[in-house]
């Protein structure tokens, strides 16, 4: 479907949208339908199938049954854990869906890693980690995904000065469609290590991984609160002066009166461990808090969003000091921002800036979003290190992140105006010499992600030399790599 054909029908079909009807002809025909966290993506599937299986060869014998069987029937296949995924990147239409539920988490402290099958969610894996005072080096900022996802999407966090989590993971096993097993690496089937990072699950199934670990350790937060204008150059220097800094990120301002002209950057360093030991990992994480209380009263309240910031930039430095462990700050789940409210849903956005051109990024930003009908609820800004290895990189050099979340009503007119503000988007950080995040919702034009993704024609060239039959596929690969 060309470009225009495909705006055309986001704006005149509320179907899209709930994704409650689906064509007569088919109806009949599907044993399930599934979705996404988005709430937008309903996708009929043939089947859906939980891998919580007790052993490794167990584990694979059932994948390659489901492959096998999907093989005969020209059926697509996409595994997935979470679905946190907001586009259908974790749904193959009319397929096979495989969700991994089975964790399973090795330490090898001698090696400084450690061995974790690809569906063990974050949560899960530092209930292993904690007791033997380890950390990831990097994971996403929240604990319900799991482990192989985010080498999927390739996803980073706000540990610094790291890259995306490929970056500290050392190697994987992939299932190919044959159903036969590799090991790979950077030095030990080095394309296929560089296509599964960040390839969407599109080259086979990751079955375990090998990750790097750092100490676990007790962090105290700093608090610098200034000009927006001021972050880049500020961000970059903590991060220079600092050694020690090993937890980083931002925020500003989203109150209208005055959007994202005030930043508060937050640092964490370490501090020295007491006699008595480290305290037990908890999810408390580090949204839960004073701002969390009034998190979802944002949505149409210009005084709950100034007094967020109130609560972010005032009253957290003040509340006790803000030591936690490593792990309990890096261990939180969705569930501490709230549920959305009936008839809406959370939307993120997330792009990828040159430091140097942030300014004019939070200028576009300005001009952009508050003329959408979108709820802007928050903005996150991490720094991510250069990437040099995923096919579909989105650091080609070192970026400053903008991790965006906005609630928007599951609406036609809701849709449109989501898909046309993201549009706009795309094109200022492209015009900037940055990228945006795939697994978010769709709405990106084919002629911007290929201009983002420079890489997409290999990408999508060697998945059809490792999975000749396409058996591998979602929402992302038909809608910008299939052709």
């Amino acid at each position: 479907m060309i470009d225009h054909d495909r705006r055309k029908l986001v704006l005149a079909s509320s179907a899209m949208v709930t994704g409650a009807v689906l064509p007569v002809s088919s109806r009949a025909q599907q044993r399930s339908v599934m979705n996404d966290a988005s709430g937008l993506s309903a996708t009929p599937v043939f089947s859906h199938r939980i891998l919580n299986t007790d052993t490794e060869e167990n584990l694979i014998a059932a994948l390659r049954a489901e492959l096998k069987s999907a093989t005969s029937q020209k059926r697509p296949v996409a595994i997935a854990a979470a679905r946190h995924s907001m586009g259908g990147q974790s749904l193959a239409r009319n397929g096979s869906v495989i969700t991994f539920a089975a964790p399973r988490c090795d330490v090898d402290k001698s090696a400084g890693v450690f061995r974790v099958q690809a569906g063990t969610r974050w949560h899960e894996a530092m209930q292993v980690l904690d007791p033997l005072r380890e950390s990831p080096a990097v994971m996403q900022s929240n604990s319900d995904f799991a482990v192989g996802s985010t080498f999927s999407v390739n996803a980073h966090g706000w540990p610094a000065p790291y890259g995306p989590f490929g970056a500290t993971v050392r190697a994987i096993r992939l299932m190919l469609s044959d159903g036969s097993i590799l090991t790979c690496s950077r030095t030990e089937n080095t394309e296929l290590f560089s296509l599964a990072m960040g390839g969407y699950g599109l080259v086979g199934i990751l079955l375990d991984l090998e990750v790097e670990m750092v100490p676990n350790t007790l962090m105290r937060p700093e608090y610098e609160r200034m000009d927006a204008d001021a972050l880049a150059n500020r961000f970059l220097k903590k991060l220079a002066d600092t050694a020690m800094v090993r937890l980083l990120y931002a925020r500003l301002n989203v109150a209208r009166a005055n959007f994202f002209s005030e930043a508060l950057l937050v640092s964490y360093t370490a501090d020295p461990t007491p006699p008595e030991g480290l305290p037990p990992v908890t999810r408390r994480g580090a949204l839960t808090g004073l701002s969390r209380s009034v998190y979802r009263a944002q949505i149409g309240s210009e005084p709950a969003k100034r007094a967020r910031w109130v609560a972010e930039t005032q009253g957290a430095p003040r509340l006790g000091s803000g030591v936690a462990t490593r792990n309990t700050l890096l261990n939180e789940p969705v569930s501490n921002l709230g549920a959305s409210p009936a008839g809406r849903t959370d939307i993120l956005h997330e792009y990828f800036v040159p430091p140097a051109r942030f300014n004019a990024f939070l200028s576009a930003c300005r001009q952009i979003i508050p003329k959408a009908k979108a709820e802007f609820l928050n903005v996150t800004l991490r720094y991510v290190a250069r990437d040099d290895t995923s096919v579909l990189s989105f650091a080609p050099a070192n970026r400053i992140a903008a991790v965006m979340s906005f609630s928007q009503a599951m609406t036609s007119e809701g849709e449109a105006d989501m898909l046309l503000m993201t549009e706009a988007l795309i094109d200022q950080v492209s015009a900037l010499g940055g990228s945006y995040y795939l697994p978010y919702r769709l709405h990106a034009r084919v002629d911007q992600f290929h201009r983002i993704y420079p890489g997409a024609e290999r990408f999508a060239a060697r998945k059809r030399h490792y999975d000749p039959g396409l058996l591998f596929r979602n929402a992302l690969w038909d809608n910008y790599l299939a052709v």
